[in-house]
Order: C-alpha cells, then structure tokens, then sequence
C-alpha cells in the first residue's frame, strides 16, 4: 500500500485530497476514515483503509492538519481540538477556516453550531490550562480575515480594520494557522497556578 500521508484533511466531505488522509464522520463522501472527531480517540485504534490499507492515528503522527468549513460543525469542539492537538507533531500546524461570527454565513447553514472571532482561539493558546493541556498548547502563527463586498469597498475607502471587523456583513470568513508548541517555563507556572489543588500536574 501507498505511504499514508503526513497530512490530515479533517472534514473532508466533498474536498477529498488525494495528498491527505480523510476524515470525515459521514460515509457518504468516501472518505479514507470514517470518525468522529469530536469524541475522545482511541491511541490503538486501527482503521481499515482502500487507499492505504490499515492505519492508525497516532499520536504526533502528523505534520499538518486542515479544517476548511468544519469546526462550526462539531458539537464538542474542546474535545476535537484536543485530538488534533495530540495527533499534530511539535510544529505541526492546524489550518483552519471558519466563518466569522458577524457574516451571512455563520447563521445561514442550520448545521452550524457557533461561529468566530478573534478571541475565539484564546482558550486553545494562552488559556490553555482551562482545558486541561498539561504538555502542549497551539499558538497562532498567522490570521486572515475574507472580505465581503461590503468590506472591500471599507477598505478601498481607507476603513481602519478594526471598524471593518466590528461591521456587520463586512467580514465572511476567517483564517487562522495554529502551531502546537510545548509549554513554555512560564506556561507551566500558568498550569501550576490555575490546576485545581489535589490535580496532577507535570513536573
């Protein structure tokens, strides 16, 4: 069997990638696995796979992972944000887009569970210890904002970009990179001083 791919295309539906492997938590697209992401992942499960027969995600297996039009979709977003966390090697990165909170689209879809904004990668990075990550945490490394019709036209008129992102229908998507790095001195401390007292915490 080919190689399996040091890329994860989460979400795949009807973006199938031939240079990843897909996921996607519905049969009807084909994906390579069928998972749900959103759910605590076993570290021995073995799927069966046509394209590269079996396969396990493991743990700092991979080097990227792409989310295109999918978080909003997933009912518990901590929990597959975790796994993708564990799944991504140091330095891996996490390439997501998702729509922003105040666009047509973040409403129009009735699969959509939440929408984004800057602030919404906060507990994921600095305010890691909140969720409970004890060895590593993300940190972006880039942010993009798309730009409807109505934005372009605030921004060819010169429109500071923070009037441009508190607008209504001036903002459709978001892009962000997230890096998994390992905790820091100065994260551990933040893990040590937040951890509940009688919870185990890494030396």
């Amino acid at each position: 069997m080919t190689t399996t791919p040091s890329k994860i295309n989460l979400g795949s539906g009807k973006d199938f990638r031939a240079d990843c492997l897909n996921i996607d938590i519905s049969t009807q697209w084909s994906p390579d696995i069928v998972a749900d992401m959103g759910k605590p992942l076993p570290a021995t499960q073995t799927f069966t796979t046509r394209r590269f027969g079996a396969v396990i995600l493991a743990q700092e297996g991979f080097d990227e992972i792409i989310a295109i039009d999918v978080l909003e979709h997933i009912p518990d977003l901590v929990t597959a944000m975790t796994n993708c966390l564990g799944l991504l090697r140091i330095g891996g990165m996490f390439n997501i887009v998702v729509p922003y909170d105040l666009s047509y689209g973040a409403w129009q879809d009735p699969t959509h569970l939440r929408a984004f904004n800057e602030r919404s990668w906060l507990y994921y990075t600095d305010w890691f210890w909140y969720l409970g990550w004890q060895t590593h945490r993300f940190a972006i490394k880039q942010r993009e904002f798309s730009l409807s019709p109505l934005g372009l036209e605030m921004s060819g008129a010169g429109q500071k970009n923070d009037v441009i992102l508190r607008t209504p229908r001036a903002v459709d998507a978001m892009k962000v990179v997230l890096e998994k790095i390992p905790l820091s001195e100065q994260d551990r401390q933040a893990l040590k001083q937040f951890t509940p007292a009688g919870s185990p915490v890494p030396a």
